[in-house]
């Protein structure tokens, strides 16, 4: 496919086809990370990085007072039966 580097603004920009993005699996407002390598510019979806969350410290931030009740959801069905009778044996 062949494309136009254009100016937009002070900038300079590529228009990049709805199909190449989902070929790509890049969406509009993903980071990217670009790269230019032996003269070609390479361009891949940026690594969202998780942050990995201590539940100890998650609870401890539940403000003192809170009350939580349970909740009845009614009886259970489909594979919610088959979960509860083995859990029960």
């Amino acid at each position: 496919m062949r494309a136009k580097i254009q100016k937009w603004g002070n900038r300079q920009s590529l228009r990049i086809t709805k199909a190449l993005l989902a070929d790509a699996r890049i969406n509009v407002g993903d980071d990217v990370n670009t790269i230019v390598k032996e003269g070609a510019l390479i361009v891949t979806p940026a690594q969202r990085i998780r942050k990995k969350y201590n539940l100890k410290d998650l609870v401890e931030k539940i403000p003192g007072g809170c009350l939580v009740k349970e909740t009845d959801w009614g009886k259970p069905v489909g594979k919610e039966v088959e979960l509860i009778t083995v859990q029960k044996v």
